[in-house]
């Protein structure tokens, strides 16, 4: 899919765990012309970062491990400077994230992964979810992961892990475009995406979030 210019497309996809990035990122990969490399979460996680400082990147909300919190805007600054070099080589890019800045101090890596990326053709594409969904889905378990803590209980029927990730991570809110997979299937938002990047107006999310590094905390 061409973005108008030599460098490949980036379309980033932010949104909570279990609300269905991964199956948009399949869709993309599976279905839009050209290579989509995927460089999200995920593989960061699973097949890069050394285990003892996982969950690296897919750190939740709440401030739980400020051991590890120093390194996880390193890590995303890694993750999203291999972005960059993908798409300065012409390959069009797909990464799931779950950006938010509930950390134990406030990090402001969004907007730090924003400004690595001007110059770049980049969508944001926020991918909401309703909680009731996104527990559905952990109830049925997550191949390859022991997902039960966040499963819930008859006393606990959301956890507040999983409720503090529909807070945060979409905070600022600016996207490019917004998706819910609670309404719509992983193909129609597929289907959304590839619209908006055909469509006559240029993404500016990115743009607009690294404005932000030059405000005031």
């Amino acid at each position: 899919m061409a973005s108008g210019s030599n460098f490949g497309q980036i379309v980033i996809v932010n949104g909570a765990p279990r609300s269905g990035k991964s199956s948009i990122v399949e869709v993309i990969q599976e279905t839009f012309e050209d290579p989509w490399m995927n460089l999200g979460v995920d593989t960061y996680m699973e097949r890069i970062t050394p285990r003892r400082y996982l969950p690296g990147i897919g750190l939740r909300p709440g401030g739980e491990f400020p051991e590890i919190e120093g390194l996880v805007p390193i890590f995303y600054a890694a993750l999203y400077e291999s972005i960059a070099a993908h798409s300065r080589l012409g390959l069009n890019v797909v990464a799931d994230v779950g950006h938010h800045d509930a950390y134990a101090e406030p990090r402001r890596i969004l907007v730090d992964c924003a400004r690595r990326l001007l110059g770049l053709p980049v969508l944001f594409v926020g991918v909401r979810c309703s909680v009731e969904a996104i527990m559905e889905r952990r109830k049925r378990g997550h191949p390859g992961r022991d997902g039960s803590y966040l499963a819930g209980t008859e006393t606990e029927p959301v956890p507040p892990q999983v409720l503090l990730w529909q807070c945060e991570v979409h905070r600022p809110g600016i996207y490019d475009l917004e998706v819910d997979t609670s309404s719509v299937t992983a193909e129609e938002c597929a289907s959304l995406i590839r619209k908006r990047l055909g469509g006559p107006a240029a993404p500016t999310a990115f743009q607009r979030l690294a404005a932000m590094g030059a405000m005031p905390s």
